[in-house]
């Protein structure tokens, strides 16, 4: 029986696939049969309209997302989503825009029918966020579709009725003026794509966040979501983007944002930015909106990071509600079938803009007396030695002093030095003065020192509340802006090297760094040509340490390339620069005089900012008088 098998398998050995282990064990080589040659055929609409289908209809979120679209293109001022099953059962859209005539309503349910574009240039200046004209045909093939609309000007409308893309009725109804959409039963003529559904509650979850993404987009329109018969939110019309963010996400929320604003000849950067103290985990609440599209592309995702590098530590994210507005001939927004991702034509500009956007809006404080209050979570100890933390002692040699100062400090009488560089106590090295320019908001007004926490954190009354103080994060971020000001400035100063160092460089890096030829000398590089793809350098920036020439050059060559000449210097310089300031900040068991904790003070005051050290760990935590009240009961 087993030489029956065999004969068996030799005999059909030329039917297995030439990577079988089978057929490479026999030495038979894959011939694999011809194909029957089949005429090419056009698909029927159905087909076609379902294939579309895959592309634009991925789950009832996807369904909603076209139909408050359109409503938007339409100039609704008003918007109501009814949901039921997490949107599998049923999505209702009604709006209060133009509607459409009887013809009109016929030719939408068409594929490629639309009154956006009328020609291929159109595509390159879209105004509306939909062009395709596939997206209700897609949606009538995969569900039992009825619409019914009525313009403002005619005294009666008109209801279409479709299952799976076949037309069952049209008839004439009576309707109050614009759109109103139903989709049934989702998928039900697709039941593969029907298993792939998640649960109702993450269906629902998807479909509530469309909803919220396009009301935070449109807050100039109203909307009303009704989840299972039950309203969930009433977002009244002519509303504030502040207004609506408040609605969405509650007023704690809103008081640690800050405003954006910034506006180029390429573009226009808006809308709100938040500190690095509420970073997220994850960039789930990160809305980008370019011409009013829920929409990112990867030149954004840049200049966020960059913005933040020194705010937020790594592997977080900030909350920001960020609009991005620029000529509709300069973006491509037809690269995704979803319209998730654009492609901006001059994406230099656009990064730079949104840098300068978000880099203005977190210095500026808006008159704010200081950070949020941030709870205090009392310590899990359970009072044995092995819980014990071992905290490092910065010592303040005469606490008692507790006079309150205010800013900046005036001082009685000058110096008799004053027309030297001041020594900085804490460092014994000269420093260079704050220029009045640089003085940014402080976060308060006055402050005295009360004593220290665990002999390390320093506790302070202001103005405002109680502020502990981390004095070596506090001394890094003071130290790291003053580097940082003299590099982008074009104020450092150089440092020799004791024999010059030569640099090969790649074909790429060697173009941009005789590009920017000039730029490295002024940030304080002694660099010159040395034939080929080879430079000589022989002198550093003093403020970046002793470090390699032939790292740190290839690592700017490559910053200027895609970060541009500004955004390029800051890149690269401040991973160093702000490994400089952490060796030349003040060290544990530091003895430090009130009078240089003072200082500090006032010197952190003055940073663009001052909450957070160069790495992103925070300088400062501060509580409110009123949240003090609240945790004691007296409000």
């Amino acid at each position: 029986m087993l030489q029956c098998a065999m004969r068996v398998k030799r005999a059909d050995r030329n039917l297995l696939p030439c990577d079988s282990p089978f057929a490479r064990g026999w030495g038979g080589v894959y011939d694999p049969p011809m194909p029957e040659p089949k005429p090419i055929r056009l698909l029927p609409d159905h087909v076609a309209n379902k294939i579309a289908a895959g592309e634009v209809v991925e789950r009832p979120a996807s369904v909603l997302k076209e139909l408050i679209e359109n409503a938007l293109d339409a100039g609704a001022t008003e918007i109501e989503v009814e949901l039921l099953g997490g949107g599998r059962r049923l999505i209702r859209v009604t709006d209060n825009g133009s509607g459409m005539s009887r013809d009109d309503a016929l030719m939408s349910v068409e594929r490629h029918a639309t009154s956006k574009i009328r020609d291929v240039d159109d595509i390159e200046r879209v105004h509306t966020l939909g062009f395709r004209g596939e997206a209700l045909a897609a949606i009538a093939s995969v569900s039992r579709f009825e619409l019914t609309t009525r313009p403002h000007d005619d005294l009666s409308g008109t209801t279409l009725s479709i299952a799976a893309g076949r037309m069952n009725q049209v008839s004439e109804a009576g309707a109050p003026p614009g759109t109103s959409i139903l989709v049934r039963n989702l998928f039900f003529n697709v039941p593969a794509r029907r298993k792939f559904l998640r649960t109702d509650q993450t269906e629902l979850a998807h479909a509530r966040q469309v909803f919220l993404v396009h009301a935070l987009a449109h807050p100039q329109a109203g909307f009303r979501l009704v989840v299972e018969e039950k309203e969930v939110y009433r977002l009244a019309a002519g509303a504030t983007l502040d207004e609506r963010i408040r609605q969405l996400f509650g007023a704690r929320l809103l008081e640690s944002l800050r405003p954006v604003q910034y506006e180029d000849i390429e573009a226009r950067v808006g809308g709100y930015a938040g500190l690095g103290r509420i970073s997220r985990a994850d960039r789930n609440e990160q809305y980008i909106f370019v011409n009013g599209r829920a929409a990112s592309a990867a030149v954004v995702g840049h200049a966020i990071r960059e913005a933040y590098n020194t705010i937020i530590p790594k592997g977080r994210h900030p909350v920001l509600f960020l609009f991005i507005d620029v000529d509709p001939e300069q973006v491509d927004v037809n690269v995704h079938p979803t319209k998730k991702e654009v492609r901006f034509r001059r994406t230099r500009e656009v990064r730079d803009a949104v840098m300068k956007a978000l880099d203005g809006a977190l210095r500026e404080e808006q008159g704010r007396a200081g950070p949020a209050p941030t709870p205090w979570t009392p310590p899990l100890s359970t009072g044995l030695a092995s819980d014990r933390v071992e905290v490092p002692r910065i010592r303040i040699s005469d606490l008692p002093e507790l006079q309150p100062f205010a800013y900046p400090r005036e001082e009685e009488e000058p110096p008799a030095d004053a027309d030297r560089p001041p020594e900085d106590a804490r460092t014994g090295t000269r420093i260079e003065p704050v220029d009045d320019e640089a003085i940014g908001s402080a976060p308060w007004s006055w402050c005295r020192i009360l004593g220290q926490a665990g002999g390390l954190y320093v506790v302070m009354e202001t103005d405002g509340g109680m502020v502990l103080m981390d004095p070596h994060a506090a001394h890094e971020r003071v130290l790291f802006e003053r580097f940082m000001k003299q590099l982008l400035r074009r104020n450092v100063r150089s440092q020799g090297l004791l024999v010059p160092e030569s640099v090969d460089l790649s074909p790429q890096d060697m173009e941009c760094v005789q590009q920017h030829m000039d730029l490295l000398r002024e940030m304080g590089f002694g660099i010159a040509e040395f034939g080929g793809d080879t430079v000589l350098v022989d002198a550093l920036p003093s403020c970046l340490g002793n470090v390699s020439a032939t790292s740190v050059l290839g690592q700017v060559a490559r910053s200027l390339e895609e970060a541009g000449p500004r955004g390029g210097t800051e890149r690269f310089a401040e991973e160093r620069v702000a490994k400089a300031a952490c060796k030349a900040a003040v060290k544990a068991n530091d003895l430090l005089k009130v009078e240089e904790i003072e200082q500090l003070v006032v010197d952190l005051a003055r940073a663009d900012m001052p909450y957070t050290c160069p790495h992103g760990r925070p300088t400062i935590i501060f509580m409110s008088y009123r949240e003090l009240n609240r945790k004691f009961g007296r409000e």
